[in-house]
């Protein structure tokens, strides 16, 4: 069973965005392309896209390393 997400570790794309230290929305888009290990969504329902906060983080530091 997946754990509960906290809604305000929920993020849209330009929040992801803020969060990995880049500059544009769309950026997030590049990185999913780019990267076939970027996190996946947790929430996809039409034009809401949402992803974990601690996901995109464990992600970056993964990339550091």
């Amino acid at each position: 069973m997946t754990p509960p997400v906290e809604t305000s570790d929920l993020l849209n794309a330009a929040e992801a965005a803020t969060v990995l230290g880049l500059s544009h929305r769309q950026a997030i888009a590049t990185y999913r392309a780019r990267y076939e290990d970027f996190p996946e969504p947790v929430i996809w329902k039409g034009k809401c896209v949402l992803w974990n906060r601690s996901d995109l983080l464990t992600w970056q530091q993964s990339r550091k390393g």
